[in-house]
């Protein structure tokens, strides 16, 4: 309402100055339109607010909610556990390529490859995720997020049978193109399971089942591999797409926020029946018709902007990506992306036997790989805890100078090993461990989650599905050129030396360009694009602003608490 009447005074002063030189019907088209642009602001500032509500309530950021006692939770929570099992056929899929890659190099194996070979079919994998996750965008939308779950189950089944019974290499790559489809085809829709059935408190908690689970396939993997061949495991590896289906088919209701937009009202009822069977009442109604009039009330607010849109959805996307918060994102991701894919965090969980191999480990390479999984699935459950308490910043500087205390550390002992000083062969090891849990602390994790934060709500999807696939593209070139960028560096340890240097380059890039996300609402984000570009001396340039809007509202202080100028009027 201050707008509005700072707009009133303006418009009084116009009439009285402008009526004594005798234009008075200029003077009231001027504060016709006045009027006008008044009311429009401050019906935009009322819908901005509404929506800034809902959106603070859904997202991760603090703030006050009501406590939840879990018992009350139970089935959303089991609905979310269920959707995200699939995530274990993820960690399976990265990881297998770290068992099978040292059975098909050596020279008694039933198939033999190349090293150039054994890179594509370690990289492969990661090459049809921006596909999986298009064609995820699309049939979540139009069979629902279970459906497509479900049918993603499909490529991953066929994906491990060729992989069983395959008696070359070609059939070895499609099985691997196709678990690679699998992956991106089934995960996208479960997150976004778990984003709309999660209540805001637990939702960032719930979320972080998926990658979990992941790195808990990615354990299952390295175990399996250490006691059975390559083919058994794949055999194996086909229960971790079937049972997800059939528990997704009997156990867990479709996300009732899709059924709303489906106009399936009725089911989206029952499905948040089901949801909210355990919560007490809220005031006069049950807490699942509470939760259906907010998906309602969201619903409304997105076909009120559909139909205030006057361009086509397409165009309005591409041109919204060309603004400052589109592009500026878009550029500081993709370096993000680059310096986090060749610092070596995925190249060590794909090569993972392979890498203990070369460096000389002094313990089983097949043992060395299974405590990395265990180190990176107990590193997944402190994670959610750092995300929540810490800025987003301190975490990834922490993490990138740890990644490069570590590899210089590790490729000095390499050396050593390699020039036959055999005293200190669990160096390589220590290192890989303490470098996987600095990892985690914010190098691994963080640069996904800003693919969500860090875009306005108007291409927030198109902008992510384009981020995460230069991502996978970045991840598949590190993975693919490891072995290339190995020899012409000259060794293992010239490789994590190379890995401390880009982590370095990530700390200051990190310094110089990421801009904080902790504790900051979507729209201060979006602010943030419009008017930086560099991190470094963002906050003072906020600072100024703030204290020169306060200055302007302390000089509008008495214009606006003196009544007499708008009677005047």
């Amino acid at each position: 309402m201050e707008k509005a009447g700072f707009a009133t005074m303006a418009s009084a002063y116009l009439y009285r100055s402008v009526k004594s030189s005798g234009c008075s019907y200029v003077l009231h088209l001027r504060i016709d339109r006045v009027e006008r642009e008044a009311s429009k602001n401050i019906e935009e500032n009322e819908r901005e607010c509404f929506k800034d509500a809902i959106v603070s309530s859904r997202s991760l950021n603090k703030g006050y909610v009501e406590p939840t006692k879990i018992k009350n939770a139970i089935p959303e929570i089991a609905a979310c556990i269920i959707a995200a099992t699939f995530h274990i056929g993820v960690g399976l899929s990265m990881a297998f390529s770290a068992i099978l890659v040292p059975s098909l190099e050596d020279p008694n194996s039933d198939i033999h490859a190349t090293k150039s070979q054994t890179s594509w079919i370690a990289s492969l994998v990661v090459v049809t995720s921006p596909l999986g996750a298009l064609m995820g965008g699309f049939l979540m939308e139009y069979f629902g997020r279970l459906r497509t779950l479900q049918l993603g189950a499909i490529p991953f089944v066929i994906g491990w049978v060729l992989i069983a019974l395959s008696q070359d290499i070609p059939t070895i790559l499609v099985g691997r193109l196709l678990a690679g489809l699998a992956t991106a085809l089934a995960t996208s829709p479960a997150i976004v399971y778990i984003t709309e059935v999660a209540r805001p408190e637990l939702r960032g908690s719930l979320i972080s089942f998926g990658p979990t689970l992941a790195s808990f396939g990615m354990v299952l993997c390295y175990l399996k591999g250490s006691l059975l061949p390559w083919r058994a495991v794949a055999w194996l590896s086909i229960a971790y797409g079937v049972v997800p289906v059939v528990l997704v088919q009997f156990i867990i209701p479709e996300s009732p926020v899709w059924l709303a937009s489906k106009g399936r009202l009725e089911e989206a009822r029952a499905a948040l029946d089901w949801l909210y069977k355990s919560d007490p009442d809220v005031g006069k109604v049950s807490a699942a018709e509470a939760a259906f009039t907010t998906i309602m009330k969201e619903r409304e607010i997105k076909l009120s902007e559909q139909r205030r849109s006057k361009h086509g959805g397409a165009s309005a996307k591409i041109r919204a990506l060309l603004k400052p918060t589109g592009w500026k994102p878009m550029f500081i991701l993709t370096l993000f992306f680059t310096f986090q894919q060749f610092s070596g965090i995925y190249i060590t969980l794909f090569y993972a036997v392979t890498w203990f191999e070369e460096v000389g480990a002094g313990i089983n390479p097949y043992v060395a790989s299974i405590l990395v999984g265990l180190t990176r699935f107990f590193c997944s459950m402190v994670n959610t805890w750092l995300l929540r308490r810490f800025r987003r910043r301190d975490l990834c500087m922490i993490s990138s100078l740890g990644m490069a205390a570590c590899m210089t550390v590790s490729g000095y002992a390499t050396m050593r090993i390699l020039k036959g000083d055999n005293t200190g062969n669990w160096v390589p090891v220590a290192c890989l461990l303490l470098y996987v849990c600095t990892s985690m602390v914010g190098m691994l994790t963080i640069p996904w989650t800003m693919t969500a934060e860090l875009f306005p709500t108007e291409i927030r999807g198109m902008a992510h599905s384009i981020s995460f696939s230069i991502a996978n593209i970045l991840m598949f070139a590190a993975v693919y050129n490891y072995r290339n960028l190995t020899d012409l560096l000259g060794g293992s340890h010239a490789i994590q030396w190379f890995f401390a240097a880009v982590s370095v380059g990530a700390c200051f890039f990190v310094w110089l360009m990421l801009p904080e996300t902790h504790g900051k609402k979507l729209s201060e984000i979006e602010e943030y694009f419009h008017n930086n570009f560099l991190a470094c001396g963002a906050e003072a340039k906020a600072k100024k602003r703030r204290a020169q809007r306060r200055a302007q509202q302390k000089a509008l202080q008495p214009l606006t608490s003196s009544p007499k100028t708008a009677q005047m009027a």
